[in-house]
């Protein structure tokens, strides 16, 4: 007897190391703070599924995230990235290719999206296709009924000292640009641009840099209408109760694509691909969506799994609303100085 409980034991103990991981990393992210990567539910659910932890590390701008890649090397498992930036992050040897073969859910992505040009380099997947969206401006419904489908309502005289804009130099190049019917990641006439720009002066309320700074303004009234992005509007209304409308214009919006990158050195790779996995899986995208609020999802499965009137799904998965994003490309160095050079400018004028 003593020899068979002996046998039960070590075969049960051998069984409960099969389905436990053989080891376990703490990996570090850089991304945005509070964007779906950091969701606590989520990281326990990961710990749970693969015995890996998270760590965060955040960034406030684009360069500010490759500042971060450059000085410190080996610190980082994965990146987020706008893919707009991504060809620039390989190119300087920032980030490696990921290995799809371990990213199961790297199947139901968009063939178009993990094809895109900016993160399918020479053959190799420096970008996994994550989530999407548009950058262009929500309406407080409490203020503004019906919704406008123009973006000229921002420059409408109803909207004097009501107006909220990000503080971002190509961004905001980009919004006057879809206004006067430009290529937003070359602009043909920034003469044009920058007096269209300096007409907002009356508008402008104040700038925002982030997202719960446009809550707050929001929650104090002091938006009627404010430049936003499509995912953090549905977070507005669903975390914050917010009276909030996103809106895409006749004239379009600013499309945008961002991936999961594997970053140079990354200390724990395997872990890294693991989590990759994770964030594009549906079981996380549905709840993040329907429960926080998120961006639209690049995995079909996922996209097929939210509710019929859900906003991604119901909005940007309209083919006639998607027809207007116009997406963010690669912008030059020197286009992207005269962009920062042009708002620097418009901002002394508004202080005038």
């Amino acid at each position: 007897m003593k020899a068979i409980l002996t046998w039960v034991s070590a075969a049960a103990a051998l069984v409960a190391a099969s389905v436990l991981p053989a080891s376990a990393d703490t990996i570090r992210v850089l991304n945005w703070q509070g964007y779906g990567t950091d969701e606590a539910w989520a990281l326990e659910e990961f710990e749970k599924r693969t015995g890996h932890t998270v760590e965060h590390e955040y960034f406030n701008s684009e360069q500010e995230m490759l500042t971060k890649l450059r000085t410190n090397p080996g610190a980082y498992d994965v990146v987020l990235i706008n893919s707009a930036y991504t060809p620039q992050a390989a190119e300087e040897g920032l980030i490696v290719p990921a290995d799809l073969s371990k990213i199961a859910n790297s199947g139901d992505i968009v063939a178009e999206m993990l094809g895109n040009k900016n993160l399918t380099i020479d053959g190799k997947t420096y970008g996994v296709p994550w989530v999407w969206g548009a950058t262009s401006f929500a309406v407080n419904t409490d203020k503004m009924d019906p919704l406008p489908d123009s973006i000229e309502v921002l420059w409408s005289p109803e909207l004097a000292d009501k107006l909220g804009w990000r503080d971002d130099a190509v961004e905001a190049v980009q919004m006057a640009a879809i206004a006067l019917g430009q290529d937003i990641n070359n602009p043909s006439d920034l003469d044009a641009i920058k007096e269209k720009l300096r007409a907002l002066k009356p508008q402008i309320r104040t700038f925002w840099t982030s997202e719960n700074d446009w809550n707050q303004f929001v929650s104090a009234g002091e938006f009627d209408a404010a430049t936003y992005w499509s995912g953090s509007a549905s977070r507005s209304a669903k975390n914050f109760g917010l009276p909030v409308a996103f809106v895409i214009p006749q004239e379009g919006a600013i499309g945008w694509l961002d991936g999961l990158s594997v970053a140079k050195d990354a200390p724990h790779p395997e872990a890294a691909h693991e989590f990759i996995n994770w964030m594009i899986d549906p079981d996380f995208y549905v709840k993040w969506d329907t429960e926080v609020g998120a961006p639209a999802s690049a995995n079909a499965k996922a996209m097929a799994g939210l509710p019929d009137d859900a906003f991604n799904r119901a909005v940007l998965g309209n083919p006639e609303v998607a027809a207007r994003l116009r997406f963010m490309g690669p912008i030059d160095d020197d286009m992207r100085e005269k962009m920062l050079e042009l708002w620097q400018e418009t901002k002394t004028y508004y202080q005038q």
